[in-house]
């Protein structure tokens, strides 16, 4: 939004993210849910965080 002056770091937006999702979806597992969906889930959110940060919409 700034454009600040910073390295992009890929990596650790997708892991900040997957972290977040996976304790969500270890919740969820722990319910019942199936756990191929909860890896699912958590990789898209890894996903969709490491292309937000990439083309600075968040």
């Amino acid at each position: 939004m700034y454009k600040k002056n910073t390295d992009k770091d890929f990596v650790g937006a997708a892991l900040t993210a997957g972290l977040g999702a996976g304790v969500v979806t270890s919740f969820a597992v722990s319910q019942g849910q199936h756990p191929l969906i909860a890896l699912a889930i958590t990789a898209l959110a890894a996903l969709f965080a490491a292309i937000c940060h990439k083309y600075d919409l968040i």
